[in-house]
């Protein structure tokens, strides 16, 4: 059968080592045993998740020829494969009931984005196994005081527990990227709600690292809040990464009771 042309616009770098495909689609655990597959492309992965009996599977593909392709080689799953953009997929209508999965080897560019939303759905997201970036997928599962450690960490942690679980090498990929890929897995933690403001706490955690070498006592100081009262505290003369997810709480819940001032750009 014909080879999908890999396209550079999709990020489109298809895996060709049935060992490491069959490997991450083992890190899959189940439950929860709804589970969607983001970007199928050639199938490597499809292949071995058509075989887990234990999953209600979809299989969500943007390319028309990878869709073709997909339904030629896997036709028993005519009726789970979904054409469009997981990006701006109903996961509550692929799934009505309970929770579900997400799996895949994700395009570069979008990684961030598909992580964003299922962090924006994470109570139904309960799961995810994904390849990624080499230096995306250990910044997400770095802990503070390492230089890995930023926004994508801090914001995934309060709600994921995270793993770093093994390095992909360039040359397992057609066309091969330029930089190794990370497979990681995080779980649902038992966070349901945080202990403060969500939206200020995603500002403050990201002007932090806007500014990353620079002491919270300057990197805070566009924040539209009077931080006068508190720049003293001794949190306040460390830096982003010296915080862990809950001393981001911590500090945001210190924050939002000061009061609020106007911001003149």
């Amino acid at each position: 059968m014909k080879r999908v042309k890999a396209k550079k616009y999709l990020g489109q770098h298809f895996l060709n080592d049935l060992c490491i495909a069959q490997k991450i689609v083992g890190c899959l655990q189940t439950p929860p045993f709804q589970s969607i597959e983001v970007g199928s492309g050639m199938g490597i992965l499809t292949r071995f998740l058509i075989e887990r009996k234990d999953l209600d599977m979809r299989y969500v593909e943007i390319d028309n020829e990878s869709i073709i392709y997909l339904q030629n080689k896997y036709p028993e799953i005519k009726n789970q494969l979904i054409k469009g953009d997981f990006l701006e997929l109903n996961i509550e209508e692929v799934f009505p009931n309970g929770e579900c999965s997400i799996i895949g080897n994700f395009p570069y560019h979008i990684s961030s984005q598909i992580l964003f939303k299922a962090l924006n759905n994470r109570d139904k997201i309960t799961s995810i196994v994904g390849m990624f970036q080499y230096e995306v997928g250990k910044r997400i599962a770095s802990g503070y005081g390492s230089k890995e450690y930023g926004i994508l960490s801090v914001l995934l942690q309060s709600f994921y527990d995270i793993e770093y679980l093994f390095t992909v090498d360039e040359q397992l990929f057609t066309p091969p990227p330029k930089v190794k890929s990370g497979v990681i897995r995080l779980t649902r933690n038992n966070v349901k709600k945080l202990v403060c403001d969500e939206k200020i706490f995603v500002n403050v955690v990201k002007s932090a690292f806007n500014q990353r070498r620079k002491t919270l006592r300057n990197s805070l100081n566009k924040l539209p809040y009077d931080l006068k009262s508190v720049k003293h505290l001794p949190i306040f003369s460390l830096r982003p990464e010296q915080l862990s997810v809950e001393r981001f709480w911590e500090l945001t819940c210190m924050i939002e009771k000061l009061p609020y001032i106007e911001k003149i750009l």
